[in-house]
């Protein structure tokens, strides 16, 4: 990814090692490492089925140890989900996004949107099976709509100066350019081969099409 995005501000987290029954030292965590264990077993069982009991457990910390810098779960997924939607929205800042024409602005999105998905992974899944049963998952399901909107507003914008056909409904085109991008996320793995090569095959299938005309 080219744009990576910011690190969760989280403080450091288990920055005193304890010994346990064991004698073996607790894990010591950053804040990214931290999320990142979080975020895989939200991913595991289901962000509503996950306790802070599980949490502890597989971080190898203490509750009060979370307790200690975050309010609870709530907040650890609103911190997941920031990590995944800034890295989007980073997107829609970049020259490329922004200057030249129309479609050559959505080719370049697309693109960008498959490459943050891809080194996102688990974080943009956890976006992707959000139910918007809190507040915070409400949040951010408003901000994926704000997104598409944004897509849908150049489709239109392309129609207008013929790039694209003025048969195509942009808000319908937005969501199946954002439906086949998020589908990556059921069958894509980290290390599969060719990968480098996939955002760039999106965006080719994106504008050749895949079927020909009935």
């Amino acid at each position: 990814m080219s744009a990576a995005a910011a690190e969760p501000p989280v403080p450091p987290v288990g920055t005193r090692r304890a010994r346990g029954a064991a004698g073996a030292c607790r894990p010591v965590y950053d804040a990214a490492s931290l999320l990142t264990v979080v975020v895989a077993e939200f991913n595991a069982r289901g962000y509503d089925a996950t306790s802070m009991e599980d949490l502890s457990l597989a971080a190898g910390i203490s509750k009060s140890s979370f307790y200690h810098h975050v309010s609870g779960k709530e907040e650890l997924l609103d911190l997941a989900l920031q990590r995944a939607l800034d890295g989007l929205f980073a997107i829609l800042e970049e020259r490329a996004s922004r200057d030249g024409p129309p479609v050559e602005r959505l080719h370049h999105i697309v693109r960008r949107q498959v490459e943050v998905l891809i080194s996102e992974l688990p974080y943009v899944t956890l976006l992707l099976r959000l139910r918007g049963n809190t507040e915070t998952e409400r949040r951010a399901l408003a901000r994926r709509r704000a997104f598409d909107a944004t897509v849908a507003a150049l489709v239109a914008d392309a129609i207008s100066e013929g790039q694209v056909r003025a048969t195509v409904e942009p808000w319908l085109a937005a969501r199946l350019l954002s439906g086949a991008i998020n589908s990556i996320i059921d069958w894509y793995r980290p290390g599969r081969t060719g990968a480098e090569h996939l955002p760039d095959e999106v965006v080719r299938m994106v504008s050749e099409g895949i079927l020909p005309p009935a």
